[in-house]
């Protein structure tokens, strides 16, 4: 095979495959962070009793128009949650709460307090308003 021939196609797919966008995703320079707080309130959610930071929850983040979540992050002493080496794109960042309009107790339902983030250049840091959990 003539090399001139193989080093042209070599240098054809190179091309070809480094000029492909990449949608959301790791692999860039970008970070999102922010903060979860718990709101503690007594069992029918009637009195709110106290208002802290929310320590070891797991927060996610779904990549672009995924389904399922791409990473998970546990919150530090202060609630504190940051996810790194994002490209540009588009993210939902999500962490999970007590239903409080179930106020008898009869399901352990959890819901879902989203936030979608917007990354549109790089070296961004994003910082995402406070997510509000109840407990």
């Amino acid at each position: 095979m003539n090399t001139r021939y193989v080093l042209f196609v070599f240098l054809f797919v190179m091309v070809i495959v480094t000029s492909c966008e990449k949608g959301s995703g790791e692999g860039g320079t970008n970070t999102i962070r922010g903060h979860v707080i718990v709101h503690d309130y007594n069992g029918d959610y009637s009195i709110l009793r106290d208002i802290y930071p929310g320590m070891k929850e797991d927060v996610y983040i779904i990549y672009g128009g995924d389904y399922v979540y791409g990473d998970k992050f546990e919150t530090g002493d202060s609630g504190q949650y940051e996810f790194n080496y994002l490209r540009a794109g588009t993210y939902t960042v999500y962490v999970y709460s007590e239903d409080s309009t179930d106020i008898y107790g009869l399901s352990a339902k959890k819901i879902a307090v989203k936030q979608t983030v917007d990354v549109s250049g790089k070296h961004q840091t994003v910082e995402v308003p406070d997510m509000i959990i109840i407990k």
